[in-house]
């Protein structure tokens, strides 16, 4: 059984390991390796992951007999508006299709109501399909898309999504 939990710092490290598990394979097909590599160092060192936390973010992981599978990163209060933004959703790849990433995100729905956040919002890569397809299915729409400079010399080519509450 797949149980969730909202970790501390002292646990960060749970999701900075499926984040090295997953990304090599979710992007491979749309990011050079060189992104990739530059991406999970800018997002996931242990240092930014504390500085997120220190920020307002959350994190919940996911796990099942106790081996962490997945984890969601989101933030209520997104830019101190009325809206909740998911900054991060991630399975290890064998557990995909299996409703725990529908956990987590109506989890993150959950806690955003409570806070009396009107709104969910997220980037996801324009061509990362298989998410777009997945937020779709949950009630996501397209706002716009956008390219965010993330510095040497990479971008984020994303659509943004939302849901409304």
């Amino acid at each position: 059984m797949v149980q969730l939990r909202q970790i501390g710092k002292e646990e960060l490290s749970i999701v900075q390991s499926i984040a090295n598990q997953t990304w090599p394979s979710t992007f491979a097909n749309i990011l050079s390796t060189e992104q990739i590599d530059y991406m999970l160092h800018w997002m996931y060192d242990q240092p930014q992951l504390e500085s997120q936390v220190e920020r307002g973010h959350t994190f919940l992981i996911a796990e099942e007999n106790g081996t962490a599978i997945g984890f969601a990163g989101f933030e209520l209060f997104y830019l101190e508006e009325s809206k909740s933004k998911l900054h991060k959703l991630y399975l290890l790849p064998s557990y995909h299709g299996k409703g725990i990433g529908k956990a987590l995100l109506q989890e993150v729905a959950r806690r955003m109501r409570e806070a009396g956040q009107q709104s969910l919002t997220l980037n996801v890569n324009k061509d990362n399909q298989k998410a777009i397809d997945f937020y779709r299915s949950q009630g996501f729409v397209e706002v716009y898309k956008e390219v965010i400079d993330i510095g040497n010399g990479f971008v984020m080519d994303d659509v943004v999504m939302e849901l409304n509450f």
